[in-house]
């Protein structure tokens, strides 16, 4: 069962990348995937985790081990009952249990990515509604496709850095429905997005889910990530643009607006709706600093101001407009698919995950490769089939970070300094597992992202894009390297 559930990934995937030649929508086969998977982990969870391929499960079994070796014969029977060593012992016990547990862990996990994208989606599509994108589009005077990339994909970057680069691609979808009609011109600049947010986001402790889990586990700091990683990022962006600027001749056409159109606010409506929605995407991680909490409540935050302001701000006016521009009415355009295809995609990854199926394969690249820099490269390809998140936390788990002390000490001084704080192991690893993922559309939450909001198609993507991406995912590794030599 164990081999089947990679064999049923594969084929789900398989689905997924097939998604218009079978005609079956994405999202359909992704929750089925991942229902699939946890049920089968859940039938077979005895069979499974008797394998002993589960760090979680024998990490558990450990646990329960020494409670009932150490704590519980010091304990009375009433003691242990209403104790919390407990459901440990009890989950320890009973795989079935445990499997249950983990869902309910990786629920939570999941949860907080989607409530996110809900929050992120719903705010850009009231900045949209209110006309607000035309504030920065009537500034873009360009309709040279070349120009327009380069614009575009600057803008990326850096927005990418202080936002994220999820939210900063479903802000940027947004510009470029505003900019360019015919939808081929639009897949392809919205590829040169996805790259350019991955790219962003990879250099900023705050630009990817995987850099504030190694900034937050202390893996990196932050003046050290961005000083020796935005170079290697800026060339794995600049590598492909270079490329396509070559290739992509003419001018874009612009989308006509419909003659009977009626604008329903006002400019300044537009302006303020437009900064301080805005202006509550760049609060996110602002309020994740302050307090502590995941990003999706800081999100949650912000669209709650945007919908008391704006109720307040329209509340005078026609209930006709009004209704157009109230966020209950918004928010039911917000594309629930991409969200179902999130919720199947990183549940099925999750299964996977707890299984033990990640963490077998990532003892196998240490085992079989031992050189960081090809681990390294080897994390970021395979991140473009699976989600990076399980994969840097995978790599988290296999590797600690070296001490001062733990480093003298060390059989190999030479190689455990690629892993103490700031070491080239863990810079690379921000760079590969965030950028890897551009090489396939599916690869990270701004391609999955993009692929829902604008129906890229996958084979479309694989064609086009990946040698572009993967060229520059090579660029910036090359420049990591020639960078290392100098600088470390």
């Amino acid at each position: 069962m164990f081999i089947l559930m990679v064999v049923l990934f594969l084929l789900g995937y398989l689905a997924i990348a097939l998604e218009h030649p079978i005609k079956v929508e994405k999202a359909a086969s992704a929750l089925l995937l991942g229902s699939i998977l946890w049920a089968l982990y859940a039938l077979f969870s005895e069979q499974i985790l008797a394998l002993g391929f589960s760090p979680s499960w024998e990490e558990l079994k450990m646990m329960g081990q020494q409670i009932m070796n150490n704590i519980a014969p010091a304990l009375t029977n009433d003691q242990f009952a209403t104790s919390p060593f407990r459901e440990t012992v009890e989950l320890a016990g009973h795989t079935n249990a445990f499997v249950k547990h983990e869902l309910a862990h990786h629920l939570v996990d999941i949860a907080e990515i989607l409530f996110f994208l809900f929050g992120a989606m719903t705010i850009v599509e009231v900045i949209d509604q209110h006309q607000g994108f035309t504030v920065i589009t009537n500034r873009i005077t360009t309709r040279s496709k070349v120009r327009l990339i380069w614009v575009l994909g600057i803008i990326t970057f850096f927005m990418s850095a202080v936002l994220d680069n999820l939210t900063t691609t479903i802000v940027m979808i947004a510009l470029l429905r505003k900019l360019i009609a015919d939808k081929p011109t639009r897949w392809l600049f919205a590829s040169m997005i996805v790259i350019s947010a991955n790219a962003g986001g990879a250099w900023s402790p705050i630009g990817d889910v995987t850099t504030i889990m190694l900034w937050i586990g202390g893996q990196i700091t932050t003046v050290n990530i961005i000083v020796k990683v935005i170079l290697p990022s800026l060339v794995n962006m600049i590598v492909p643009l270079a490329i396509l600027s070559f290739m992509v001749k003419g001018e874009v056409r612009r989308p006509e607006r419909a003659q009977n159109t009626v604008d329903i606010t006002t400019p300044f409506e537009r302006t303020f709706i437009l900064i301080l929605g805005v202006s509550m995407l760049l609060f996110v991680p602002v309020f994740k600093t302050v307090t502590h909490l995941p990003p999706y409540v800081g999100m949650l935050f912000g669209l709650g101001v945007l919908w008391l302001v704006s109720e307040i701000m329209h509340r005078d006016k026609e209930d006709e407009i009004r209704r157009k521009l109230t966020i209950y009415n918004i928010a039911k355009k917000v594309d629930t698919p991409t969200i179902f295809f999130f919720l199947g995609i990183l549940s099925a990854v999750a299964a996977l995950q707890s299984a033990g199926h990640l963490s077998l394969m990532a003892g196998w690249l240490d085992e079989k490769l031992g050189n960081i820099y090809l681990i390294n490269l080897a994390i970021g390809a395979i991140s473009a089939v699976v989600d990076n998140v399980p994969l840097v936390a995978g790599a988290m788990g296999m590797y600690e970070v070296v001490t001062p002390d733990m480093l003298r000490m060390a059989a190999d001084p030479a190689y455990a300094s690629f892993f103490v704080q700031d070491g080239l192991f863990w810079e690379l690893l921000a760079y590969c597992a965030g950028t890897g993922g551009s090489m396939l559309i599916i690869g990270s939450a701004a391609g999955v992202a993009a692929m829902g909001l604008e129906r890229i198609d996958f084979i479309w993507y694989m064609k086009k894009i990946s040698w572009l991406a993967l060229t520059g995912y090579l660029a910036g590794a090359a420049v990591y390297w020639m960078q290392a030599q100098l600088i470390h």
